[in-house]
């Protein structure tokens, strides 16, 4: 062999034995694909990059987190293309990322101390007593507690761990942002294509399935976009609005000022075309929790003027009653709406059925889960429509005081670390846009059970996790603006002296 010849891949192409192995595969893809379909035929492109993509996990956990804050927008809309139970992608990725973890620890020290914190201890809390509520003599199926624990407890358990480990940083934090951002105003983007083209044929076979139910009333479409219903979308666009509202105020960037304001108006307007009524807690109550965390007079009693404003506009006159979207927004603040009075009468039920079931009926016992496994019995067949009122009827009473307990201890966290902890002013931003951000959703999950969904939880998981570790975060970036301070006096002092 010629010791100076460089021998490159596409040098083995010209070797027979690669061409006959590649031949082989073309054929045999090519015949798996005419005979068992066109999902044998993807999965052969698919395998490759499955393999490649494991092979940076590994190397890198962090691209498990990324690749979980662009899947928990979509994933659950893929359904409506690809019939599979989506959700269990998530569970493999976080199982994944702790497996790469483990397999580090034998060259580098994993530093799973940083996980050790008021936050993890209350979610291992709530996570305990979804175990528990596996053996609920009330609850009616095994199955219905597995798949419906997930999105209650186990995913936060999960990724709350992962996130203090290994996404910690401020470039950490506005990575996640840039991503929410981008996803939520794509989001938006879908959601105009379906009101103002219509929706494709895979979306119109969901409905016709009975998603119309819901999303066509009156002859109107209730935009959903690529996520699971319109009442996911609504609260999660209105979300974005409030977070990127006030990072826009925050920040000294005009570029990313001017990202911040299209993704916030884009989040607005979904919001509004989605038809979710109580998706407008989300800003009302954001924008509630900004003018307390500012701690000005002034600005908080505009920011009333304003909210008495938009309250009037709305149940006092009938400006644009023209409006779909706009009229359908209105009958939120009727007290007298017919669907209100249901809700109320269902309540009503719950409260006589509870009453003497503390640990409630089981995970998994209402809604969709309930529908599913256990169509039958009384908690299957009497609607929540919220969040809270779905805990409270899965887990009793002691299960919704440990759940609101553990919402208000890191919402009062994240709130005191704002207003008397963090110096850094775009720190300060960044967690009071969370703050904020974590209420609205509180507020709108009284209305809808939008806080255990794709992608809210996600985002409120997330922003829980910088809300603990921002006092750390503004320590290191004020100890850096000192260093850089001190650098730059003794500079100036070099250059002054004599030479």
């Amino acid at each position: 062999m010629n010791p100076f010849h460089k021998t490159y891949g596409t040098d083995y192409l010209r070797e027979p034995l690669p061409i006959a192995i590649l031949l082989s595969l073309a054929v045999a893809c090519a015949h798996l694909t005419a005979t068992k379909g066109l999902v044998v035929g993807m999965a052969f492109i698919i395998l490759p990059i499955a393999i490649l993509y494991l092979g940076v996990l590994f190397a890198k956990p962090k691209l498990g987190i990324l690749t979980i804050f662009v899947l928990n927008f979509t994933i659950l809309g893929l359904g409506r293309y690809v019939p599979m139970t989506w959700g269990l992608l998530i569970d493999g990725l976080l199982f994944l990322m702790y497996l790469a973890l483990f397999f580090k620890a034998f060259k580098i020290k994993i530093p799973w101390s940083r996980a050790k914190s008021q936050l993890s201890l209350l979610v291992t809390i709530w996570f305990g007593y979804a175990l528990f509520q596996a053996v609920n003599p009330e609850a009616a199926s095994f199955a219905a507690w597995f798949y419906a624990m997930r999105g209650l407890a186990l995913y936060q358990w999960m990724i709350v761990p992962l996130l203090f480990i290994i996404f910690n940083k401020p470039k950490d934090l506005k990575l996640f942002l840039i991503i929410w951002g981008i996803m939520s105003f794509f989001g938006t983007l879908k959601g105009c294509q379906q009101l103002f083209f219509g929706v494709d044929s895979f979306e119109q076979k969901w409905l016709d399935n009975g998603g119309a139910l819901t999303h066509v009333l009156f002859g109107k479409l209730r935009i959903f976009s690529f996520y699971s219903d319109a009442g996911q979308f609504g609260a999660s666009q209105g979300h974005a609005g409030v977070v990127f509202g006030v990072l826009a105020l925050y920040t000294k960037s005009k570029k990313f000022r001017i990202f911040c304001i299209m993704v916030c108006l884009a989040g607005l307007y979904g919001m509004l075309i989605s038809g979710t009524r109580g998706a407008i807690a989300v800003p009302a109550a954001g924008g509630i929790m900004f003018l307390i965390l500012r701690k000005n007079i002034p600005i908080l009693v505009a920011g009333a003027i304003m909210g008495i404003g938009v309250y009037v506009f709305f149940a006092h006159t009938t400006i644009m009653n023209n409006n779909a979207q706009v009229r359908r927004m209105r009958t939120a603040f009727d007290p007298n709406d017919a669907s209100l009075q249901v809700r109320l009468a269902n309540q009503r039920k719950l409260s006589t059925y509870l009453a003497s079931r503390p640990f409630g009926g089981g995970i998994g016992s209402t809604g969709n889960w309930g529908q599913r496994f256990t169509p039958n019995t009384f908690l299957a067949n009497t609607a929540t429509d919220s969040w809270f009122v779905a805990i409270w009827a899965d887990t009793g009473i002691v299960g919704l005081y440990l759940h609101l307990f553990i919402l208000f201890f890191v919402l009062i966290t994240g709130a005191y670390n704002v207003m008397f902890k963090i110096k850094d002013p775009w720190l300060k931003g960044q967690i009071a846009a969370l703050v904020c951000g974590m209420f609205g959703i509180m507020g709108a999950s009284y209305g809808n059970g939008v806080f255990g969904q794709f992608p809210t939880c996600i985002l409120m998981y997330t922003g829980m996790v910088f809300m603990f570790i921002a006092p750390k975060m503004d320590e290191k970036i004020m100890a850096s603006k000192a260093k850089r301070s001190i650098e730059t006096t003794l500079k100036k002092l070099g250059n002054l002296s004599p030479a």
